[in-house]
């Protein structure tokens, strides 16, 4: 395979998904690491691409789907690991908290294991069941229409059932965000982001720094819905500039341990 397919490859198997690792290609193409940053810096000369960490994104690419759950888990593990790690710090003791789907989510899940002092409420099967296995706290699912791919519920009938609690803390994850707030890739999706958002004192938005600049069909929230945005190392600094001028207070995980910085 010559360089132009491959590269024409690469950007095949980057369309509709938020990134795609190194690793990953691979794999696929059957090539070097060498050769696959080669032609991931061919790309990004011509602006098809964006290196991130690990791996490489469409730039300004509209997602018109999001990647299943069994994809997504594998993708920037450790950076996941990190701010579910920092996000823990958030969670009060006695605190009712939301937990949105997605693997960064469940991330934070795995850090609340023995919590026998918090009432839960996700739409999130996988965290439903690592919980109900590994912590004493009170736990409630929404229910509602089931999105198969991604282990999960949305839609009207789990947006009220959002809305019929108080939480302290709504943590929420978004396949794309940036500047202009989050979008992603079904208008359920938004009207549960919408309720938890709406039932919380505070919304903390967990995104690895892959899904920066990447966009949806459907605006979900704004930036001014946000009180604090949990990332990795790998968010740039024009564009952790970009959300503290908006006025969201941003943590930046490494290792377990956040990092603060906010707009005066």
């Amino acid at each position: 395979m010559i360089p132009l397919e491959r590269q024409s490859r690469i950007v095949d198997i980057l369309a509709g998904r938020p990134a795609v690792g190194i690793a990953e290609l691979t794999r696929v193409l059957k090539v070097s690491h060498m050769t696959v940053r080669r032609d991931l810096r061919q790309l990004e000369r011509a602006g098809r691409v964006a290196t991130v960490a690990g791996g490489a994104r469409l730039t300004d690419s509209v997602l018109a789907r999001e990647a299943p759950h069994i994809a997504k888990a594998e993708f920037c593990r450790k950076e996941k690991e990190a701010i579910g790690a920092a996000a823990a710090s958030f969670v009060e003791h006695g605190a009712a908290i939301y937990l949105d789907a997605g693997t960064t989510v469940l991330a934070l899940a795995q850090m609340l294991v023995g919590r026998d002092d918090l009432t839960v409420v996700t739409n999130d099967f996988a965290v439903l069941e690592f919980l109900s296995a590994n912590s004493k706290c009170v736990l409630h699912h929404t229910g509602g229409m089931v999105d198969r791919e991604n282990r999960s519920c949305v839609g009207e009938a789990a947006a009220r059932a959002i809305q019929g609690f108080r939480f302290d803390t709504a943590f929420i994850s978004s396949s794309s965000f940036g500047s202009d707030g989050l979008s992603v890739t079904d208008p359920g999706k938004t009207l549960v982001k919408q309720a938890a958002n709406e039932s919380a004192v505070r919304t903390v938005l967990l995104a690895d720094s892959t899904k920066f600049g990447q966009r949806a069909p459907y605006a979900a929230l704004g930036l001014d819905r946000l009180s604090i945005i949990v990332s990795d190392e790998g968010l740039s600094d024009d564009a952790k500039a970009a959300l503290t001028a908006a006025g969201v207070e941003i943590v930046i995980a490494k290792g377990g341990q956040g990092e603060r910085s906010k707009s005066a």
